[in-house]
């Protein structure tokens, strides 16, 4: 039978034909994870980022969690991304891909107590520099690099950079090419140094590609963390990328710290309140701001303490697990891996393993067994306008995803590790204010 039906029904039929098939392809692209966000992301003319030290996503957000600002309060205002990884162990090589894609040499996986030059000896064809070494040649670009070029802003905030001047400079802090890295031990409060120093190189990325170290914009842009309140004054002062790094005492790398604070996740947790409240009130925040708060890597998987050796070791072993189809890249032996960590007074490291008899010893030396070359589950917090609160996503993503994902933001290629087939950036499961 053939119906008939009036032009005003013939309109309305056809509307709501429309609507629902608009909402099947919108369904149906739903099924790829960034399908609708990139028009959001690139939304997006603002991001920070908070790289905090050492612990895995049970301990940083169970319900025991001695950081509940992080955990609890910053977690409901935006998305908690589960399963987040660190891309290696022990820090510097987690630093570094972040803002280049690059996997670690043998140096920067053992946080590179020399800082060497990298000595180059060829590239993969997926932008891998082949070679051992720290601080990589200038044909090795960053994040940074890119930002410029595309007429971008971009800063780096070190807390404590420049508290001793005989160990580093306030802006562009780093050691000097092929010495000792002194930075790699704190110094408390005294007469010398009033405030301590507890900046370490190895938790500056900016300060291992000769890129940025030989470029006046290193002077400029990499400073000390007290410029970056008055930075947040306005939009126009405020850098289109922003990577804040906390002492080792803010940032939860030492418990208890030099400066007599608790450190862990408990000093992590009262940087994040100071701070997060400033970036987030900020215009440029306000207006088209994202924050990441994320941890270098996770913690230890288990220790162990051997008598034999003199002084005694304690080994920290490291189980490495990895996601996203992470490679390790050109330049690591077979794993698993040992590798000497330096010696320390037991008085520095006495709390941190109590169940050991350290007392009995002046010195203990560290080592690391790491079982794969992955940083394991850390977890992250991420918040901003178009993000709804209470977001939460389980699906996995590591450093060179958000490296991929910032790059996407402000329309740059990817670099190294970030551009490898089938890494998925940041989706819809986290952009849910769409």
């Amino acid at each position: 039978m053939f119906l008939r039906f009036s032009s005003r029904t013939w309109s309305l039929l056809i509307f709501l034909i429309a609507s629902i098939c608009g909402a099947f392809i919108v369904a149906a692209c739903g099924s790829s994870n960034n399908s609708t966000t990139a028009g959001t992301m690139q939304q997006i003319r603002h991001v920070f980022i908070i790289t905090l030290e050492n612990e895995n996503y049970a301990t940083t957000f169970g319900t025991a969690s001695k950081a509940p600002y992080l955990s609890q309060t910053l977690a409901a205002q935006g998305a908690l991304v589960q399963n987040y990884y660190g891309t290696g162990h022990v820090s510097l090589d987690n630093y570094i891909s972040m803002i280049s894609g690059q996997a670690p040499t043998l140096e920067t996986d053992n946080d590179c107590f020399t800082y060497d030059d990298y000595k180059l000896t060829g590239m993969t064809p997926d932008g891998q520099a082949i070679g051992t070494g720290c601080v990589f040649p200038a044909s090795i670009k960053t994040l940074p690099d890119q930002l410029k070029a595309a007429g971008f802003t971009w800063k780096g905030y070190e807390e404590d950079m420049g508290n001793d001047p005989s160990r580093e400079a306030a802006t562009c802090g780093h050691p000097t090419l092929n010495t000792t890295d002194l930075t790699d031990k704190q110094e408390a409060p005294s007469a010398a140094v009033p405030l301590g120093d507890q900046y370490a190189s190895r938790h500056d990325p900016f300060v291992y590609f000769h890129s940025i170290i030989d470029s006046p914009d290193c002077q400029t842009n990499v400073v000390n963390l007290d410029k970056l309140q008055s930075d947040l004054q306005s939009v126009s002062t405020t850098a289109n990328f922003n990577f804040i790094t906390p002492n080792t005492c803010d940032d939860g790398h030492d418990a208890p710290c030099v400066n007599g604070q608790p450190g862990g996740l408990t000093s992590a947790n009262a940087f994040l309140e100071k701070w997060v409240p400033i970036i987030t009130s900020s215009p440029a925040f306000q207006q088209d701001g994202m924050l990441i708060i994320n941890f270098d890597e996770s913690s230890y998987a288990s220790e162990s303490f051997d008598t034999t050796t003199n002084p005694p070791t304690v080994m920290l072993t490291y189980a490495g697990a990895t996601c996203c189809g992470q490679q390790p890249g050109p330049n690591l032996a077979a794993f698993p891996q040992v590798a000497s960590q330096g010696t320390y007074p037991t008085s520095s490291v006495i709390n941190n393993f109590p169940q050991f008899p350290l007392s009995s010893y002046q010195t203990a030396q560290f080592a690391t067994t790491k079982s794969n070359y992955g940083g394991d589950q850390t977890g992250a917090v991420m918040i901003s306008k178009f993000i709804k609160p209470g977001t939460v996503s389980t699906v996995p993503y590591n450093h060179y995803s958000m490296l991929r994902s910032i790059e996407d933001i402000f329309g740059l290629d990817h670099l190294g590790y970030a551009g490898q087939a089938g890494l998925v950036p940041f989706g819809k499961d986290i952009f849910t204010s769409l």
